[in-house]
């Protein structure tokens, strides 16, 4: 049976000492947010997560969802589990308080988010998907819509989903055919089927609102022609009690590898009611709001797994007993010594460390840039920070939710044998992990959005919010004797990117296949930049504390940040080596020589 806990000492270390808590009160908003409330709330937040959530993680895999007749069942405990968490507010963390929300800032719900993703990731997947039709019917709704879906949608009385996939189109949504015709009142009716719909049917709440891209007889076609619209499954009346079932069902559920426990459907629509969301046409651009938000929450469930998988993996390593240190004996009055004496396992144990709290420091950085995004007190403000979010987004999702993948592996690979029987619960962390490069947009889309749109967007104004303040750091420190073991490789790997970026830049504009073939080797080097800069980041401050205070905490930030410059940043070498190489070898290629040689 794997245990969790909260790592709520490495998340006040993020918040307090890398973001910083005056960063985050200089934002209109959270002026008056205390260190003390942000405390309170993550120390709650860590006793629901694990007393409540992550004990029926193993059992909710284990039983599944159950569909019957259209109906779907949750497994057992989980609509107690939902109901702890509505009464304990936590649907409402970062949601607007003219809608019932407590409007904390988007760092702490992440935060928090992480601790549902390590503790039970498939339940997660319930709320989440209402925090982010929140969020896209909070930009791009009308008021009318606002003020009678979104109370209840923070309150956590109801859900949302988000309904693209269709079975012969997943990334290509401009081929969907579901249909929505105009009527008299000026409602649509809206007929097709939906594939792949997460939380599309279940127990947990009174309604669900499905958000359904579709088009109109008269839409061109392509993604120009879709629009968007609001399919409650309960029709509301107008004093917000729950009226007539839309004809909207689920005709089954799909048996999958992991994340069991959440409800994966197929949803039918049969002339079902539905509510325009934004203006006609607009309904790819309304909705990317909504999946900018589950990009980042989907890196955060890389993260979320990949903490638990690491926090049984070090316990295993400590307590399993097997062979000798290669140097001699270190536990001669035992049998054989612990596993954490060996080179390769304490290479798996560093890598998974370094990446973790590599990666919780980007999540912490990007989310505070959420909020100057939305609540910058200039446009300027406000516009930095947006350029910052939209660069960074495809990289956390792709990202960390890789090395979600590889983590939980090398758990398994630390645990051998016993890894790969369920009752230890390692090979669910991997099963549940392999879903998040997949969704929201597979990782290899991820990478092209990176490389075929950011980079040109704006002139290159989203890279300079990223390449500048780096420089900016790297020239501040590239002349500290105690800091050149860590800036200097930092200067190095940047200086890779920017070649590669420039190269890819001149060489796509003649052979469009160039960028393609560097896409998911330049999203990797540009995430390990970003980490290495972090990483320096943390030293300062470990460097500043030692000898004040928890010596050995700030201790194995060096170290870790030592490993991660001298074991993992070295990759940008061969990555630029393969990007450099350009498309030839990929492409050259024949398709009928792909089948010889079998």
């Amino acid at each position: 049976m794997p245990v969790y806990t909260a790592p709520l000492r490495d998340m006040s270390f993020v918040l307090k000492e890398i973001i910083g808590i005056d960063k985050i009160t200089a934002i209109k908003n959270y002026q008056d947010l205390s260190e003390d409330l942000i405390e309170a709330v993550l120390t709650e937040g860590a006793r629901f997560t694990e007393n409540v959530l992550h004990p029926i993680n193993l059992s909710g895999d284990k039983e599944g969802c159950q569909w019957d007749n259209g109906n779907v069942r949750t497994p057992k405990g989980f609509k107690e589990a939902y109901n702890e968490y509505t009464k304990g507010g936590w649907a409402a963390l970062s949601a607007d308080p003219e809608y019932g929300g407590q409007g904390l800032p988007s760092i702490v719900a992440l935060l928090f988010e992480e601790m549902i993703c390590s503790a039970n990731v498939a339940f997660g997947l319930y709320p989440g998907l209402t925090r982010g039709a929140y969020a896209m019917l909070h930009n791009h709704g009308s008021d009318a819509l606002k003020t009678k879906y979104l109370p209840k949608m923070v309150e956590g009385t109801w859900s949302g989903t988000m309904c693209l996939t269709e079975s012969h189109c997943g990334t290509d949504l401009g081929l969907l055919r579901t249909k929505a015709e105009s009527q008299a009142d000026g409602t649509y009716k809206l007929t097709g089927t939906k594939i792949f719909i997460s939380s599309g049917e279940h127990d947990l709440t009174e309604n669900i609102l499905h958000f359904v891209i579709a088009r109109t007889p008269e839409a061109v076609s392509g993604v120009k022609g879709i629009s968007l619209f609001l399919v409650p499954k309960f029709m509301v009346n107008d004093d917000g009690s729950l009226g007539a079932r839309n004809p909207v069902t689920c005709a089954s559920i799909e048996h999958k590898m992991g994340i069991k426990a959440s409800s994966t459907c197929v949803m039918n629509f049969d002339g079902a009611t539905g509510f325009l969301v934004g203006e006609l046409y607009h309904g790819i651009q309304n909705m990317f709001t909504m999946m900018n938000t589950e990009r980042l929450g989907v890196g955060v469930q890389g993260l979320g797994i990949a903490e638990i998988a690491w926090q049984n993996a070090l316990i295993y390593a400590r307590e399993r007993l097997q062979g000798r240190a290669l140097t001699g004996a270190k536990q001669p009055e035992k049998i054989a010594d612990p596993l954490m004496c060996h080179p390769d396992i304490r290479r798996m144990l560093l890598t998974m460390k370094s990446l973790i709290e590599g990666n919780r420091m980007l999540v912490a950085w990007i989310a505070i840039n959420v909020d100057r995004m939305e609540q910058g007190e200039t446009s300027e403000i406000r516009q930095e920070a947006e350029d910052l979010v939209q660069l960074m987004t495809p990289i956390i999702k792709a990202f960390m939710t890789d090395t979600g993948s590889e983590i939980t592996n090398f758990a398994m690979q630390i645990y051998g044998g016993h890894g790969y029987i369920q009752e230890t619960g390692v090979e669910q962390f991997v099963r549940d992990a392999r879903i998040a490069q997949i969704y929201e947009g597979a990782n290899g889309i991820q990478a092209l959005d990176l490389i075929g749109r950011k980079l040109s967007a704006n002139t290159g104004r989203y890279l300079r919010r990223f390449f500048h303040p780096v420089q900016e750091f790297v020239d501040q420190y590239s002349q500290d004797e105690s800091l050149k073991e860590f800036v200097e490789p930092l200067a190095k790997a940047l200086g890779r990117l920017q070649q590669v970026t420039m190269t890819i830049a001149q060489k796509s504009l003649v052979n469009p296949d160039e960028a393609g073939a560097a896409a998911t080797d330049y999203l990797r080097l540009f995430a390990l930049v970003t980490l290495a800069y972090l990483w320096c980041q943390a030293v300062i401050v470990a460097k500043n504390k030692i000898g004040q205070s928890e010596d050995d905490f700030y201790e194995a930030k060096i170290h870790t940040a030592r490993f991660f410059m001298t074991k993992i940043l070295p990759q940008s070498s061969s990555l630029f080596a393969t990007i450099m190489a350009g498309s030839k070898p990929l492409m050259a290629m024949k398709d009928k020589l792909f089948g010889t040689g079998g």
